[in-house]
Protein backbone atom coordinates (compact mmCIF):
# COMPACT_ATOMS: atom_id res chain seq x y z
CA UNK A 1 0.00 0.00 0.00
CA UNK A 2 0.79 3.71 -0.53
CA UNK A 3 -0.15 6.08 1.68
CA UNK A 4 0.26 10.19 1.00
CA UNK A 5 -1.45 13.12 2.18
CA UNK A 6 -2.49 15.46 -0.86
CA UNK A 7 0.35 18.64 -0.89
CA UNK A 8 -1.26 21.71 -1.77
CA UNK A 9 0.66 21.85 -5.04
CA UNK A 10 -1.87 19.01 -5.75
CA UNK A 11 -5.20 20.84 -4.44
CA UNK A 12 -7.91 20.41 -7.05
CA UNK A 13 -5.99 17.98 -9.38
CA UNK A 14 -7.57 14.59 -11.08
CA UNK A 15 -7.55 11.79 -8.69
CA UNK A 16 -6.20 9.70 -11.69
CA UNK A 17 -3.15 12.35 -12.18
CA UNK A 18 -2.66 12.24 -8.18
CA UNK A 19 -2.35 8.65 -8.42
CA UNK A 20 -0.07 8.66 -11.33
CA UNK A 21 2.62 11.26 -9.59
CA UNK A 22 2.37 9.54 -6.21
CA UNK A 23 2.64 5.68 -7.62
CA UNK A 24 5.33 6.95 -10.09
CA UNK A 25 2.90 5.17 -13.35
CA UNK A 26 1.66 5.80 -16.34
CA UNK A 27 -1.89 7.88 -16.36
CA UNK A 28 -3.72 5.20 -18.14
CA UNK A 29 -2.53 3.07 -15.02
CA UNK A 30 -3.28 5.35 -12.43
CA UNK A 31 -7.21 5.22 -14.66
CA UNK A 32 -7.49 1.62 -14.94
CA UNK A 33 -6.32 1.02 -10.90
CA UNK A 34 -8.97 3.80 -10.04
CA UNK A 35 -11.42 2.38 -11.99
CA UNK A 36 -10.71 -1.29 -10.53
CA UNK A 37 -11.56 0.13 -6.73
CA UNK A 38 -7.81 0.54 -5.72
CA UNK A 39 -7.55 4.31 -4.61
CA UNK A 40 -9.20 5.22 -1.15
CA UNK A 41 -9.48 9.10 -0.22
CA UNK A 42 -9.76 9.57 3.14
CA UNK A 43 -10.86 5.41 3.60
CA UNK A 44 -13.27 6.04 0.97
CA UNK A 45 -13.00 3.87 -2.53
CA UNK A 46 -13.07 6.60 -5.24
CA UNK A 47 -13.36 4.94 -8.75
CA UNK A 48 -14.03 7.76 -10.83
CA UNK A 49 -10.70 9.41 -12.32
CA UNK A 50 -11.68 12.41 -13.35
CA UNK A 51 -12.74 13.30 -9.52
CA UNK A 52 -10.98 15.75 -7.98
CA UNK A 53 -8.80 15.74 -4.75
CA UNK A 54 -7.80 18.35 -1.73
CA UNK A 55 -5.42 19.70 -0.14
CA UNK A 56 -4.77 17.61 3.33
CA UNK A 57 -6.65 14.18 1.94
CA UNK A 58 -5.38 10.91 2.73
CA UNK A 59 -4.84 9.08 -0.30
CA UNK A 60 -3.81 5.31 -0.22
CA UNK A 61 -2.96 3.48 -3.01
CA UNK A 62 -3.31 -0.74 -3.13
CA UNK A 63 0.05 -1.15 -5.35
CA UNK A 64 -0.51 -4.66 -5.75
CA UNK A 65 -2.70 -4.41 -7.70
CA UNK A 66 -0.53 -2.42 -10.36
CA UNK A 67 -0.42 -4.61 -14.14
CA UNK A 68 3.76 -5.25 -14.09
CA UNK A 69 5.27 -4.33 -17.25
CA UNK A 70 7.25 -6.06 -20.00
CA UNK A 71 10.63 -6.03 -20.07
CA UNK A 72 11.73 -4.21 -22.62
CA UNK A 73 12.66 -5.48 -26.00
CA UNK A 74 15.57 -5.34 -28.64
CA UNK A 75 15.34 -2.45 -30.60
CA UNK A 76 17.85 -1.85 -33.87
CA UNK A 77 16.50 1.66 -34.94
CA UNK A 78 17.35 3.73 -31.55
CA UNK A 79 20.27 5.57 -32.83
CA UNK A 80 23.62 5.89 -30.05
CA UNK A 81 27.59 5.94 -30.05
CA UNK A 82 29.22 3.51 -28.52
CA UNK A 83 32.70 5.04 -27.42
CA UNK A 84 34.11 1.83 -25.79
CA UNK A 85 33.27 -1.39 -24.98
CA UNK A 86 34.76 -5.23 -23.32
CA UNK A 87 33.86 -8.40 -22.14
CA UNK A 88 32.55 -7.01 -19.25
CA UNK A 89 31.44 -2.56 -19.97
CA UNK A 90 30.30 -0.68 -22.52
CA UNK A 91 30.90 3.12 -22.66
CA UNK A 92 28.09 5.16 -24.72
CA UNK A 93 27.93 8.52 -25.51
CA UNK A 94 24.29 9.44 -25.10
CA UNK A 95 22.75 11.76 -27.34
CA UNK A 96 20.16 14.86 -26.23
CA UNK A 97 16.62 13.77 -26.15
CA UNK A 98 17.19 10.00 -25.94
CA UNK A 99 15.78 8.66 -22.58
CA UNK A 100 17.47 5.88 -21.02
CA UNK A 101 15.69 3.41 -19.94
CA UNK A 102 11.53 2.29 -20.13
CA UNK A 103 8.98 4.26 -17.47
CA UNK A 104 6.15 5.84 -17.00
CA UNK A 105 5.01 7.64 -20.44
CA UNK A 106 7.93 5.81 -21.89
CA UNK A 107 7.45 2.19 -22.45
CA UNK A 108 10.02 1.97 -25.88
CA UNK A 109 12.95 3.47 -28.18
CA UNK A 110 15.09 4.03 -25.24
CA UNK A 111 19.07 3.31 -25.26
CA UNK A 112 18.38 0.52 -23.04
CA UNK A 113 15.97 -1.01 -26.71
CA UNK A 114 19.22 -0.10 -28.22
CA UNK A 115 21.46 -1.57 -26.14
CA UNK A 116 20.01 -4.92 -26.20
CA UNK A 117 20.08 -5.21 -29.61
CA UNK A 118 23.57 -4.81 -29.99
CA UNK A 119 24.23 -6.38 -26.58
CA UNK A 120 21.56 -9.25 -25.51
CA UNK A 121 23.50 -10.75 -23.39
CA UNK A 122 22.84 -8.01 -21.10
CA UNK A 123 18.72 -8.65 -20.41
CA UNK A 124 19.56 -10.48 -17.03
CA UNK A 125 22.09 -8.33 -15.59
CA UNK A 126 20.65 -5.98 -13.01
CA UNK A 127 17.20 -4.61 -12.98
CA UNK A 128 15.13 -6.22 -15.92
CA UNK A 129 13.32 -3.28 -16.62
CA UNK A 130 16.37 -1.06 -17.42
CA UNK A 131 19.14 -4.34 -17.83
CA UNK A 132 22.95 -2.81 -17.41
CA UNK A 133 22.26 0.54 -16.02
CA UNK A 134 24.37 1.59 -13.50
CA UNK A 135 23.49 5.62 -13.49
CA UNK A 136 21.57 7.59 -15.67
CA UNK A 137 21.56 11.24 -17.54
CA UNK A 138 18.16 13.45 -17.86
CA UNK A 139 16.43 12.72 -21.34
CA UNK A 140 17.66 16.47 -22.41
CA UNK A 141 20.99 15.84 -21.22
CA UNK A 142 24.03 13.85 -23.35
CA UNK A 143 27.32 12.67 -22.80
CA UNK A 144 28.61 9.25 -21.05
CA UNK A 145 27.11 6.74 -19.41
CA UNK A 146 28.97 3.20 -18.06
CA UNK A 147 27.14 0.10 -18.94
CA UNK A 148 27.33 -3.50 -16.83
CA UNK A 149 28.00 -6.18 -19.07
CA UNK A 150 27.97 -8.71 -16.40
CA UNK A 151 26.86 -9.57 -12.86
CA UNK A 152 30.37 -8.79 -11.77
CA UNK A 153 30.46 -5.60 -13.42
CA UNK A 154 27.16 -4.31 -12.30
CA UNK A 155 27.85 -5.06 -8.92
CA UNK A 156 31.43 -3.26 -8.49
CA UNK A 157 30.08 -0.39 -10.59
CA UNK A 158 27.40 0.19 -8.51
CA UNK A 159 29.71 0.12 -5.20
CA UNK A 160 31.97 2.77 -7.44
CA UNK A 161 29.21 5.20 -7.78
CA UNK A 162 27.53 4.31 -4.38
CA UNK A 163 31.07 5.12 -2.80
CA UNK A 164 31.78 8.07 -5.35
CA UNK A 165 34.54 6.48 -6.43
CA UNK A 166 33.71 6.93 -9.81
CA UNK A 167 34.28 10.55 -11.19
CA UNK A 168 31.49 12.51 -13.59
CA UNK A 169 32.61 15.49 -15.18
CA UNK A 170 30.11 18.02 -17.01
CA UNK A 171 30.18 21.17 -18.77
CA UNK A 172 27.22 22.85 -18.37
CA UNK A 173 26.38 27.21 -19.09
CA UNK A 174 24.25 29.02 -16.76
CA UNK A 175 23.16 32.42 -16.20
CA UNK A 176 25.00 34.93 -14.80
CA UNK A 177 28.81 34.78 -13.45
CA UNK A 178 30.06 32.94 -10.17
CA UNK A 179 30.97 35.12 -7.49
CA UNK A 180 33.71 32.58 -7.43
CA UNK A 181 36.05 30.84 -10.09
CA UNK A 182 35.63 27.50 -7.88
CA UNK A 183 32.75 26.72 -5.43
CA UNK A 184 31.05 23.70 -3.84
CA UNK A 185 27.22 22.93 -3.61
CA UNK A 186 26.68 20.95 -0.02
CA UNK A 187 22.66 21.12 -0.20
CA UNK A 188 20.18 17.97 0.30
CA UNK A 189 17.58 17.26 -2.49
CA UNK A 190 14.53 15.64 -2.65
CA UNK A 191 10.70 16.51 -4.08
CA UNK A 192 10.08 20.42 -4.09
CA UNK A 193 6.85 20.41 -2.33
CA UNK A 194 4.83 22.75 -4.12
CA UNK A 195 5.35 20.96 -7.43
CA UNK A 196 6.30 17.18 -7.15
CA UNK A 197 7.13 17.07 -10.64
CA UNK A 198 10.46 18.45 -9.78
CA UNK A 199 13.25 18.22 -7.55
CA UNK A 200 14.59 21.26 -4.81
CA UNK A 201 17.00 22.37 -1.82
CA UNK A 202 14.94 20.91 1.28
CA UNK A 203 16.08 19.97 4.78
CA UNK A 204 15.29 16.91 4.68
CA UNK A 205 16.09 15.79 1.48
CA UNK A 206 19.31 13.27 0.77
CA UNK A 207 22.67 14.55 0.78
CA UNK A 208 23.70 15.79 -2.35
CA UNK A 209 27.20 17.88 -3.34
CA UNK A 210 28.72 19.52 -6.47
CA UNK A 211 31.84 21.09 -7.44
CA UNK A 212 32.03 24.00 -10.14
CA UNK A 213 35.23 25.00 -11.55
CA UNK A 214 34.71 28.32 -13.82
CA UNK A 215 35.98 27.99 -17.41
CA UNK A 216 34.46 30.96 -19.28
CA UNK A 217 32.55 34.01 -19.14
CA UNK A 218 30.41 36.16 -21.72
CA UNK A 219 29.14 39.22 -21.72
CA UNK A 220 26.90 38.96 -25.04
CA UNK A 221 23.62 38.82 -25.23
CA UNK A 222 23.65 38.61 -21.61
CA UNK A 223 25.81 37.91 -18.85
CA UNK A 224 26.50 33.62 -19.05
CA UNK A 225 29.45 31.50 -17.78
CA UNK A 226 30.64 28.06 -18.83
CA UNK A 227 31.35 25.90 -16.09
CA UNK A 228 32.70 22.09 -15.25
CA UNK A 229 30.93 20.49 -12.52
CA UNK A 230 31.81 17.37 -10.90
CA UNK A 231 29.46 15.22 -9.43
CA UNK A 232 29.92 13.75 -5.60
CA UNK A 233 26.53 12.67 -5.59
CA UNK A 234 24.11 11.50 -8.61
CA UNK A 235 21.10 12.77 -7.13
CA UNK A 236 17.68 13.36 -9.85
CA UNK A 237 18.33 16.55 -11.12
CA UNK A 238 21.39 17.75 -9.14
CA UNK A 239 23.14 19.70 -11.04
CA UNK A 240 20.37 21.34 -12.54
CA UNK A 241 18.88 22.24 -8.86
CA UNK A 242 22.66 23.05 -7.02
CA UNK A 243 23.03 25.80 -9.68
CA UNK A 244 19.37 27.00 -9.45
CA UNK A 245 19.93 27.18 -5.69
CA UNK A 246 23.16 29.29 -6.02
CA UNK A 247 21.65 31.62 -8.78
CA UNK A 248 22.62 30.05 -11.76
CA UNK A 249 20.05 28.43 -13.57
CA UNK A 250 21.59 26.19 -16.63
CA UNK A 251 20.82 27.85 -20.00
CA UNK A 252 18.01 26.37 -22.10
CA UNK A 253 16.46 24.92 -18.56
CA UNK A 254 12.22 25.12 -18.89
CA UNK A 255 11.81 23.28 -15.83
CA UNK A 256 14.18 24.87 -13.19
CA UNK A 257 15.46 28.40 -15.56
CA UNK A 258 13.44 30.54 -13.16
CA UNK A 259 11.24 31.50 -16.29
CA UNK A 260 14.11 32.56 -18.36
CA UNK A 261 14.72 33.28 -21.98
CA UNK A 262 16.27 30.24 -23.35
CA UNK A 263 18.90 31.84 -25.77
CA UNK A 264 17.76 29.32 -28.49
CA UNK A 265 18.81 26.22 -26.95
CA UNK A 266 16.30 23.53 -27.38
CA UNK A 267 17.38 21.90 -23.98
CA UNK A 268 18.96 22.10 -20.63
CA UNK A 269 22.71 23.35 -21.73
CA UNK A 270 24.65 20.12 -19.85
CA UNK A 271 26.78 17.66 -21.57
CA UNK A 272 28.41 14.39 -19.26
CA UNK A 273 31.81 15.26 -20.84
CA UNK A 274 34.39 12.80 -18.82
CA UNK A 275 34.06 9.66 -17.05
CA UNK A 276 36.34 7.98 -14.63
CA UNK A 277 36.01 4.53 -13.65
CA UNK A 278 38.03 1.35 -11.84
CA UNK A 279 37.73 -1.36 -14.59
CA UNK A 280 35.49 -4.07 -12.75
CA UNK A 281 37.76 -6.72 -14.40
CA UNK A 282 41.39 -5.42 -14.21
CA UNK A 283 40.83 -3.02 -11.54
CA UNK A 284 42.81 -0.65 -14.19
CA UNK A 285 41.34 3.50 -13.77
CA UNK A 286 39.78 4.03 -16.97
CA UNK A 287 39.26 7.76 -18.46
CA UNK A 288 36.70 8.03 -20.61
CA UNK A 289 35.62 11.77 -22.66
CA UNK A 290 33.40 12.85 -26.00
CA UNK A 291 33.04 15.94 -27.44
CA UNK A 292 30.46 18.61 -26.81
CA UNK A 293 27.27 17.43 -28.79
CA UNK A 294 26.62 18.78 -31.50
CA UNK A 295 23.45 21.42 -30.33
CA UNK A 296 25.89 23.05 -27.90
CA UNK A 297 29.21 23.27 -29.44
CA UNK A 298 27.09 25.42 -32.17
CA UNK A 299 25.30 27.42 -29.75
CA UNK A 300 28.95 27.95 -27.91
CA UNK A 301 30.73 29.14 -31.22
CA UNK A 302 28.05 31.66 -31.24
CA UNK A 303 28.51 32.66 -28.31
CA UNK A 304 32.52 33.43 -28.31
CA UNK A 305 32.16 35.01 -31.74
CA UNK A 306 29.26 37.31 -30.30
CA UNK A 307 32.04 38.66 -27.98
CA UNK A 308 33.70 42.60 -27.89
CA UNK A 309 37.41 42.06 -28.79
CA UNK A 310 39.64 42.79 -25.88
CA UNK A 311 40.97 45.43 -27.55
CA UNK A 312 37.58 47.07 -28.18
CA UNK A 313 36.68 49.96 -26.48
CA UNK A 314 33.68 49.54 -23.22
Amino acid sequence: MITEIVPGALDNERLDRVVALIADISRAQAALLVSAGAVRVDAAVITVGRSKVREGQSLTVDDSQILQPQPPVADPTVEFEVVYSDAEIIIVNKPPGLVVHPGAGNPDKTMVNGLLARFPEIADIGDPMRPGIVHRLDAGSSGLLVVARTHNAMTDLVEQFSAHLATRRYVALVWGHPSAPHGIVDAPIGRDRRDPLKMAVVANGRYARTEYQLLEIFHRPTDLALLECHLHTGRTHQIRVHLTSIGHPLVGDSAYGDRRPILGVSRPFLHAQNLTITHPGTGEELTFSCPLAADLQEKLTELRAAQPSESAPD
